[in-house]
């Protein structure tokens, strides 16, 4: 092998693979969403925070001579002598990324010793009661008690179980809002190992698919809440997907099609379009919005016969 000084091998392990195809190869590189890309050759390739992983293939790192290495087959000497090459010819241009905000911490509203307010507001919108114990068992919904108001609670938590997400809906008010310091990538979610991921704008409508699929005896595959729907950009093709939607598909890389059941309003319909227009193409997308009613909680309540919930503005204070 060719000597090459030790320096120079140190320069070239200093490029991270964002910058290499910045600089070298813009063609090859897709923005998937947020910070996150993708790149053309291999859409299950992602890059983000310095690293990247190519999922189909379970391997990863840093450098772009990782990259060049581990991906496109180059030898360590000609991976190291392309990558100084082009820098020799063009230096790069790093782009820096902007400081963080000081980040609020995170922390859980102090739970009520009952369930038995939940219990009976969700149930009163159609959830079954297995699923209600099944939830308040895995700890994914409990019931706050603040100021002489009742809250039922949701929390999204991260791949090791970690609660990184909640978000609070008054039971006997109008109240609405997520807890400060919430990561909006982990937002409520029953995650299973299938290849489908079945989408909803709430908890609510997430909960209500599930009591509805039961009843039918459907199976059914991983389930992911928005929290709310995103708005997209005034030109739909340069919309970025919503954060928590591009978290759950890293974080889940066998998943292979995604059922948009976002509600059926201006927004909601606006919403799946942009994302069926920005999803990556090894995915599959369908529309499958509530038959009846705005959201799939006015269809479950119409499935059973029940009165549709009358929701209010969201209000974030009282």
């Amino acid at each position: 092998m060719p000597y090459i000084d030790p320096e120079v091998i140190l320069e070239a392990k200093k490029m991270d693979l964002l910058a290499y195809l910045q600089n070298y190869e813009p063609q090859e590189l897709v923005h998937f969403s947020g910070n996150v890309y993708c790149t053309r050759t291999h859409d299950s390739l992602k890059i983000s925070n310095g690293k990247w992983c190519w999922h189909s293939r379970g391997i990863g790192g840093r450098s772009a001579l990782d990259y060049l290495i581990k991906v496109k087959g180059l030898s360590f000497t000609d991976a190291v002598e392309q990558i100084m090459g082009r820098a020799a010819i063009q230096p790069p241009v790093f782009i820096s990324t902007p400081k963080p905000q000081k980040s609020v911490p995170f922390v859980l509203p102090k739970r009520d010793c009952s369930l038995s307010m939940v219990e009976r507001y969700l149930h009163k919108r159609g959830i079954s009661y297995d699923l209600i114990h099944l939830c308040t068992d895995s700890e994914l919904v409990y019931q706050n008690y603040r100021n002489g108001y009742y809250n039922i609670v949701f929390v999204g938590y991260d791949t090791e179980k970690v609660p990184r997400y909640a978000t609070v809906r008054g039971i006997d008010s109008d109240f609405r809002g997520d807890v400060s310091g919430s990561n909006k990538n982990y937002s409520f979610a029953m995650p299973r190992k299938s290849q489908h991921l079945h989408l909803f704008e709430s908890a609510i409508d997430l909960l209500s698919f599930v009591t509805l699929e039961k009843d039918t005896n459907h199976a059914y595959g991983n389930l992911l809440s928005l929290s709310g729907v995103y708005k997209p950009k005034k030109k739909i093709e340069d919309s970025t997907l919503p954060p928590a939607l591009t978290q759950f598909l890293t974080d889940h890389p066998n998943i292979q099609h995604v059922h948009l059941h976002l509600d059926n309003d201006i927004a909601g319909r606006l919403a799946t379009k942009a994302i069926m227009t920005v999803l990556p193409a090894q995915y599959k997308a369908t529309d499958e919005p509530p038959p009846t009613g705005k959201d799939y909680n006015d269809y479950l309540c119409d499935r059973f016969g029940l009165p549709r919930y009358q929701s209010k503005e969201r209000s974030f204070a009282r």
